[in-house]
């Protein structure tokens, strides 16, 4: 039999403000999985919108991660370095015939519930978007290590997945399955926001002939009113000056014991007792609400 490929995860923040909780959570929820199986933990940059990033966020929560003793293995990927890579995928894509462009523009879509099945586009576009083409019948379905089986009909629930954009940038569905292949990623950690993406990633890997990862997607946090924390006011930044509060609401998210890192003065003090009692089938598979003394913190926020 065939040596087992070693563990390699990843955290892959984009760089739209600083590291807020619910960011905090995916990072040590990744970094605990990854040193639990003697594995490594490597850090991109998923800086493929312009428009929506803020000058110096992603040094900000490069250095955040170093304060709270998140230290990455190999060097930092950044997305927005790697075209020539989306480019050659999509030409291989194209070539196959499992892409094509699409010159649809919203309204045409809207008026299909956003789902794309056919262009019916009344006029070409200089500049088309470029889909991948999901054929009826495309039931993708995986083993997710929080979630258990999840089933999806791609066709019916994503329609045709947009590879690049009409207005040049690189969607995250393609750019995340190639960079994930070309880092050696065995295991994906991270939201589940993200939960029902993976099934389309999954198609795209097998139409690119790439190796599927494992998956495992940790809990949402949301605030009092449910809303997801990236999109709420309760989004503040963690603080890098002082990291034990956010760590410990973090473990506490990820379902995790309190009283096994309470005794913890310090970041390092702290990773090394909760890699000791950390047990992913603790996990909840529900969104988790934010701490109370958390919404009341001062507004400080910067995304």
């Amino acid at each position: 039999m065939p040596a087992p490929v070693p563990y390699r995860g990843r955290f892959a923040p984009s760089p739209t403000g600083p590291l807020h909780l619910g960011s905090l959570v995916a990072a040590l929820g990744s970094w605990l999985m990854a040193r639990l199986a003697g594995g490594q933990w490597l850090l991109r940059v998923e800086d493929l919108d312009p428009p929506r990033e803020v000058a110096g966020a992603a040094q900000a929560q490069l250095h955040t991660l170093a304060a709270f003793g998140l230290w990455h293995d190999d060097g930092v990927e950044y997305q927005s370095t790697r075209g020539a890579y989306y480019t050659a995928a999509l030409a291989r894509l194209l070539d196959a015939g499992h892409a094509f462009e699409c010159h649809c523009s919203r309204a045409d879509l809207a008026a299909r519930g956003g789902i794309h099945r056919r262009c019916s586009a009344g006029a070409r576009r200089a500049h088309p978007a470029v889909r991948l083409r999901v054929p009826d019948g495309s039931v993708v379905g995986f083993d997710d290590a929080v979630h258990g089986r999840v089933v999806q009909d791609v066709a019916t629930a994503v329609g045709d997945v947009v590879l690049r954009r009409a207005d040049g940038l690189w969607a995250y569905q393609l750019a995340v399955v190639v960079d994930d292949a070309a880092q050696g990623v065995t295991e994906v950690v991270r939201g589940a926001d993200l939960l029902d993406s993976t099934p389309r990633q999954i198609l795209l890997q097998q139409c690119l002939g790439l190796p599927t990862p494992r998956y495992a997607h940790l809990p949402l946090v949301v605030d009092r009113a449910g809303r997801k924390l990236s999109k709420s006011l309760a989004a503040l930044p963690v603080d890098a000056a002082a990291p034990l509060p956010s760590l410990a609401a973090a473990w506490l998210m990820l379902g995790q014991d309190p009283d096994a890192v309470a005794p913890a003065t310090c970041p390092a003090g702290f990773l090394d007792r909760a890699l000791a009692a950390f047990d992913p089938a603790r996990i909840p598979t529900g969104p988790v609400r934010l701490p109370a003394a958390m919404h009341n913190a001062p507004a400080t926020r910067g995304d």
